[in-house]
């Protein structure tokens, strides 16, 4: 325990205190229990010590992580009662949550016997914090931690605070937020940079072994989340890393469930299953077209990579050059989820989201694939300025 207060301390001391991530500012874990999910390396670590340092409630809190060996050989629940009962700390952050075995029935626990103790629990694998047999999600809030958004890779970049905007906002006021936007020095070239280094806030630890980092976070991912939560045979789970180096290399455009099983060499049972997993844990985006029934059992018409820097990551593996397309609508539909919105694939245009048709494209987009859709936007890179009915693609990087 000693030693769990000590790195508490010292990863407090070494926490930077500028740039604190969009969430802190809403982040308040006055509730009993608050869960803190996103996928790995987006921050969740650094938004926690944040709080603490900027609230100066070091003494009332304990952090640790529980994948420490500590946790291997002592219970949680003992931890927190000689933590409470002999320093009287009250708030509890428990990061890495979802590695300690059982941790979600100890979190109930937790919450039942010490009705004064607040507790903070974070992990990688979404799944494993809504889901389970003891679903504590129903005794408190989940929030969500993404990587970093264009407004705030340019924040890190160069201290410069730039608004946010709702996507209502966005929706309804376009073209003047492209007016706006365009007086910010080398959007385009930030944006550039953006979509290959400017997702995961630890670009700005070792810049120069970024995609390395990456890479790692998807073996992470992969072989310690999925294995875990879906018992997976250690054999199966190359086939994941096989099915994410072609969904990485191909146009988007709509998938067949079938060329993929066949290129896996497994059924089609199977891939969806894979499909599914890769979402689950956040790495793609799977998207499904608006309305019909049994929407939970259908296939994916269209999967995208979680984020523009997957791709290039795993071009640098693979020696392939990303597809600008691919990383275009990676992005979008990256914020559109980032800010909450519900996005579905659509035949009238690329997306569909907030009661409007959405085409992604470069410049000289025209609205001849919207299919009649007068409300229809054109989502188009590589503009500053919005013609009628057109919003630049950058802009829904400052949706946080």
């Amino acid at each position: 325990m000693h030693e769990i207060r000590d790195i508490y301390h010292r990863l407090l001391q070494q926490t930077p205190a500028q740039h604190p991530r969009y969430l802190l500012k809403d982040f308040e874990p006055g509730r009993r229990l608050t869960g803190l999910i996103g996928p790995r390396g987006s921050g969740k670590t650094t938004l926690l010590l944040q709080w603490i340092r900027e609230k100066g409630v070091r003494e009332e809190c304990m952090y640790a992580s529980l994948d420490h060996i500590y946790f291997s050989t002592h219970l949680l629940l003992d931890f927190v009662r000689e933590c409470y009962e002999t320093e009287g700390r009250r708030i509890f952050f428990l990061d890495e949550a979802h590695k300690y075995p059982d941790w979600n029935q100890e979190i109930k626990n937790i919450y039942d016997s010490f009705p004064e103790i607040r507790v903070v629990f974070s992990g990688s694998s979404s799944l494993d914090l809504v889901k389970g047999h003891y679903d504590l999600s129903r005794r408190g809030v989940i929030l969500r931690l993404n990587g970093l958004s264009l407004r705030e890779f340019i924040l890190f970049k160069t201290g410069d605070s730039l608004p946010t905007y709702s996507l209502d906002d966005l929706l309804g006021k376009g073209r003047k937020i492209a007016q706006e936007l365009a007086e910010i020095p080398k959007l385009k070239g930030w944006f550039q940079e953006y979509l290959r280094v400017g997702y995961y806030p630890f670009y700005f630890e070792e810049p120069d072994t970024y995609y390395a980092r990456i890479l790692n976070t998807v073996d992470k991912t992969v072989f310690e989340d999925v294995a875990n939560h879906f018992s997976l045979s250690t054999s199966r789970l190359p086939l994941l890393k096989k099915l994410l180096s072609y969904l990485a290399t191909v146009p988007p455009g709509e998938i067949s469930v079938n060329t993929l099983a066949r290129n896996l060499g497994v059924d089609h049972k199977t891939t969806q299953g894979y499909l599914h997993m890769l979402q689950d844990t956040a790495l793609t985006h799977n998207l499904k077209l608006e309305g019909g029934g049994k929407a939970v059992l259908r296939a994916p018409e269209k999967v995208l990579l979680e984020n523009a820097n997957l791709y290039h990551a795993i071009a640098v593996e693979t020696g392939l050059t990303p597809d600008l397309g691919s990383l275009r609508e990676t992005f979008f539909v990256s914020a559109l989820k980032g800010a909450g919105a519900l996005v579905h694939y659509s035949k009238e245009g690329d997306y569909r989201a907030a009661g409007k048709v959405f085409e992604v494209g470069g410049p000289g987009k025209t609205r001849r694939q919207l299919k009649g859709e007068k409300q229809g936007i054109l989502v188009k890179d590589g503009i500053l300025t919005a013609g009628p009915g057109e919003i630049p693609l950058h802009a829904f990087g400052f949706l946080w």
